[in-house]
């Protein structure tokens, strides 16, 4: 035994069994097992009976969302618990209870045997509540969109075909027209003139059959798509306002290619600032699920699908690496060269592994990031260099050429 006073809670959605296995100062062993409720003042009286023993480690599985709220408890009792992975928690054979379950938790506590979890602070697991309700919006928003677009096909009507964005700008105009009741006509009139679509390609697309219940429906879903969308900024808002003392860690993330303000903000509330809590690329890797799996015998390399990690931190990933993919810079090379031996979805999944790792160091460093293949100074002036002269020279910096 390493450690004299521990703790393990094996938490489900109405009880919490805990068992703390105490050494006295004399060598003996006493165990004391206790169930409590999952209300708000059982979860005191569990904190007020962990504290009674002054324990050198709390341990608990994170099961679901239930440890949450102990965890909480614990924590305002001044009692910094071990959330552990109930993947690495087997239990021996034949003992399949949950005071069994406790009891085998603090006793692997005791050895020193149980790894942390990553727990960001309360400040952050709040803000993840936003982030997270957020990325539930937006694919709700993308499922009505597609809705829109499949009810507008269903009634005969083509938009979709000549215009490369329905919810852009000009072609939300002209739905929302449509759904008035307007003529094709009429509709065109608010079609915008940087559509690369002709007007006799626009006026064909827009006969259809819509029918009553066609304008019915078409006409909630463009109110459930404000709707939300209305919402989703409301959450931007609150998410970035949170995040006001962290703008330095944001700025610095939006210098890597694919990665937006947004996308910045919801990956911080993840994983944090400090990456002094993982260790290194590789933990923080594997704590998201991101890496290959690790899976050899005999010198036999196995399965090395990715295992079950943080689902919302590899969505954010995945879609960081489909930008990164689109952009002048390392990323892009090395995706052309992934995609054509290992398919699509696998040179993803590495690309979005390579960012993290770069997140890592640049968070861990404090810089900023530069790509080993692409200048951008040389690409901003390339891009800008006329704009510019022809501002110099207008402002009198610079003579006319005679």
């Amino acid at each position: 035994a390493i450690l004299k006073r521990v703790i393990g809670l094996d938490v489900h959605q109405a009880q919490i069994t805990a068992c703390a296995i105490i050494e006295e100062p004399d060598g003996t062993v006493r165990v004391e097992q206790r169930q409590f409720g999952a209300f708000k003042r059982d979860r005191r009286e569990l904190a007020r009976w962990c504290a009674s023993f002054a324990p050198d480690e709390v341990v608990m599985e994170s099961t679901g969302i239930y440890w949450k709220s102990p965890y909480a408890a614990l924590e305002a009792a001044g009692i910094r618990a071990k959330v552990v992975n109930a993947r690495h928690v087997k239990n021996v054979p034949g003992r399949k209870t949950d005071v069994g379950d406790a009891q085998w938790l603090a006793t692997l506590a005791r050895a020193g045997l149980l790894r942390n979890s990553f727990v960001p602070p309360s400040k952050m697991r709040e803000l993840r509540l936003i982030s997270r309700q957020r990325q539930k919006l937006v694919g709700i928003l993308s499922s009505e969109k597609n809705r829109l677009h499949k009810v507008l096909t269903d009634g005969g009507v083509r938009l979709g075909v000549v215009v490369s964005d329905l919810h852009g700008q000009s072609a939300r105009a002209m739905v929302k027209a449509i759904v008035s009741g307007q003529s094709p006509h009429e509709v065109l009139k608010f079609a915008s003139k940087r559509l690369r679509a002709s007007r006799e390609e626009l006026f064909d697309a827009l006969q259809g059959e819509l029918t009553d219940s066609h304008l019915f429906v078409l006409d909630e879903l463009m109110r459930h798509i404000e709707e939300i969308e209305a919402r989703i900024g409301r959450f931007d808002a609150k998410l970035l306002e949170g995040l006001a003392s962290e703008q330095n860690a944001l700025i610095l993330l939006q210098t890597l290619p694919g990665v937006d303000l947004i996308g910045a903000a919801m990956l911080l509330v993840e994983i944090g600032t400090d990456m002094t809590a993982f260790g290194s690329a590789d933990r923080l890797a594997s704590w998201v699920g991101i890496c290959p799996g690790n899976n050899e015998s005999a010198g036999k390399r196995k399965s090395g699908r990715v295992r079950k990690g943080n689902l919302y931190v590899r969505r954010l990933l995945c879609e960081f690496a489909h930008a990164a993919s689109r952009t002048k810079s390392v990323f892009k090379s090395k995706f052309e060269a992934l995609i054509v031996r290992r398919g699509h979805k696998r040179s993803i999944i590495a690309l979005a592994h390579k960012l993290l790792r770069t997140i890592f160091f640049m968070l861990d460093r404090g810089e900023y990031y530069r790509d080993s293949a692409t200048d951008y100074e040389a690409l901003s002036v390339q891009r800008n260099a006329a704009r510019w002269i022809k501002k110099l020279i207008s402002f009198g910096f610079i003579p006319k050429p005679a």
